[in-house]
């Protein structure tokens, strides 16, 4: 197994721990958000499946995925986060 990849993968999941933490739905009766929120959380909850199973590749395939969708989200008026949590966004 790759270190590199482990360590990286384990950031990436901690710093979407922050996010999920703090993120708030601005329209929780929007369809389209809800189901952005829930395939950003069911492929979060995939990360740290595979990271238990020690499959990296996967597991940071899914948290990237994760990060994607709520990047997206926050570009569509979906989300919100906190100021110091912008930086990790494109917006």
């Amino acid at each position: 197994m790759d270190e590199d990849l482990k360590e990286r993968t384990e950031k990436e999941i901690s710093m979407m721990e922050r996010v999920f933490h703090s993120l708030s739905l601005k329209d929780s009766e929007n369809k389209l958000s809800s189901e952005f929120f829930d395939m950003s959380s069911n492929y979060f909850s995939d990360s740290k499946f595979f990271v238990e199973k020690k499959d990296y590749v996967r597991a940071f395939e899914a948290v990237v995925i994760s990060w994607a969708y709520i990047d997206a989200g926050l570009k569509a008026g979906f989300f919100e986060v906190p100021a110091a949590l912008r930086e990790y966004f494109t917006f």
